[in-house]
């Protein structure tokens, strides 16, 4: 049953060339971005990335100008698994794969950044290689990673181990070319600070919170199982951004954080029987 589940779950997030991409990631000889024990390979191999992920859309969902971007070109309801494994397919390569793998991963997506643009109904245009919008995209994933990691991870960071994994993240980031980005954890609290003028529950963003936790692109029976995982998304969000977002509920506030600890302890379980031997930490 556990290889089964195992198996499941990282076809959906892998997609059909998930094996031969995991085999080029760990299997490749060649030097490597960041060294095993990390601080950014021990949050992005542990399974409380999954609740970090569906925290960090809701959050990204906020800023009107990349949410237009995100709405208008990522075919994220008509092809969220696509979009999922697409993100995991960067993670994997920017943080486990070699030099060479991790810098064309990036070149392909700067290249996609640029053809992404468009225009609001109120005139603002908006383009997905700003580095201001790629820095409120990386804010909000850095910040969603690390507070997933801190309440659910197997693997407690130290107060200097998150300093470092914020700074590594940043190298990724500024590679994408974001610019401006924190290195500690004081300094991502600070960026997320200052961009909360320029944030707002849109339609849009409505729009992506009821996908990501009324309808979901699972099966009935996946339904409880990943209610608990976004319900521990939720209670994670900042209070500022949850009631935003009209998330702001007391029964999420206090069993979120049990049903995201059990969400994750399930997915770490199942995932362990597909765990690759190589090149992991």
């Amino acid at each position: 049953m556990r290889a089964h589940m195992g198996a499941a779950l990282f076809a959906k997030v892998g997609g059909d060339q998930g094996p031969a991409i995991r085999a080029r990631v760990h299997e490749t000889p060649g030097p490597r971005w960041f060294a095993p024990g990390s601080a950014i390979r021990i949050v992005h191999g542990d399974a409380s990335m999954y609740v970090g992920g569906v925290r960090a859309l809701l959050l990204q969902s906020l800023h009107p100008l990349a949410m237009a971007g995100v709405a208008g070109h990522s075919g994220y309801r008509s092809d969220p698994w696509g979009r999922l494994s697409r993100t995991a397919t960067f993670l994997a390569f920017t943080t486990f794969g070699t030099v060479d793998d991790a810098e064309e991963t990036v070149a392909r997506i700067r290249a996609v950044h640029e053809r992404v643009r468009g225009r609001l109904p109120d005139g603002r245009e908006y383009r997905a290689s700003d580095p201001h919008l790629l820095r409120w995209v990386h804010v909000a994933e850095a910040d969603s990673f690390l507070a997933a990691h801190t309440r659910y991870g197997a693997r407690p960071l130290s107060p200097a181990q998150r300093d470092e994994y914020v700074a590594q993240v940043a190298q990724v980031g500024g590679r994408l070319g974001a610019t401006d980005l924190p290195f500690s954890v004081a300094g991502l609290k600070a960026a997320l600070d200052e961009f909360r003028p320029e944030l707002e529950a849109t339609r849009e963003a409505q729009d992506a919170a009821d996908f990501l936790l009324r309808e979901p692109p699972v099966s009935r029976a996946l339904r409880a199982p990943y209610a608990t995982l976004a319900m521990g998304a939720v209670a994670l969000l900042p209070g500022w951004a949850s009631r935003m977002l009209g998330r702001d509920r007391w029964s999420t506030r206090t069993f979120g954080p049990a049903g995201g600890a059990l969400a994750t302890r399930a997915i770490r379980w199942a995932a362990r029987a597909t765990r690759p031997t190589s090149n992991v930490d």
